[in-house]
């Protein structure tokens, strides 16, 4: 039986309760709960059920958790809803292969969903999921950009993160034009999550499997 909290019949607070607190404060952060790592258990509870509710309430079409959503509807009163949990695009995550595939993608751990953990310290991982993409970006302070010059057929070009570095060719965009442009050229997410030697990794790269590069 669960005990389903105030005003947020899909949210369950028993099913909370029993998150472990790293679940919870990476959930708290992905909901966008300011101070979660500070946070105990019961704090975060209330939190989490708070901004679920808020976010209810603003008509996100994100909300619902239902493993789903479309980032081409545009989204959001601001064009950044894309990518949030829940979001894991058109293909629910699940690699894109054809003719060109490369073997980096075939030796690649597929990843679909915030629940799936790498195998190991420094595996290569790769992924269409909307949410994990915008996870993993945000975890390293990444904000999505293009490449300035590098547009064609009103899409945006060279897909990138900002990591707060001197590239001063990167054009900053939202995350809905980002993964439009994701999805439209059927890209995969190649990318770390750890280094052999457990330090955060910053790699990623985007790839077609009908061209030779994404």
């Amino acid at each position: 039986m669960t005990n389903e909290t105030p005003n947020t019949p899909d949210l369950s607070e028993t099913e909370l309760r029993r998150t472990s607190k790293s679940d919870l404060q990476e959930r708290a952060e992905d909901a966008g709960v300011e101070g979660a790592s500070s946070m105990k258990k019961a704090e975060l509870v209330d939190a989490i059920s708070t901004a679920h509710r808020e976010h209810q309430d603003g008509g996100s079409d994100n909300g619902g958790g239902n493993g789903r959503s479309s980032s081409s509807d545009g989204g959001g009163d601001g064009g950044g809803e894309a990518g949030l949990p829940g979001d894991r695009g058109p293909d629910e995550g699940h690699l894109r292969t054809g003719e060109q595939t490369s073997r980096s993608l075939q030796y690649s751990q597929e990843i679909t969903s915030l629940d799936d953990d790498p195998e190991r310290e420094g595996r290569s991982l790769a992924t269409t999921s909307h949410e994990v993409i915008r996870r993993w970006a945000e975890e390293r302070g990444g904000t999505p950009a293009t490449v300035e010059g590098t547009d064609h057929d009103d899409h945006l070009g060279v897909l990138r993160f900002d990591f707060g570095g001197d590239n001063d060719r990167l054009r900053h965009v939202s995350w809905d034009e980002w993964f439009q442009t994701f999805d439209a050229r059927e890209l995969n997410f190649i990318y770390q999550e750890e280094r052999k030697d457990g330090r955060q990794s910053n790699f990623f790269r985007t790839e077609s499997p009908n061209r030779e590069d994404g």
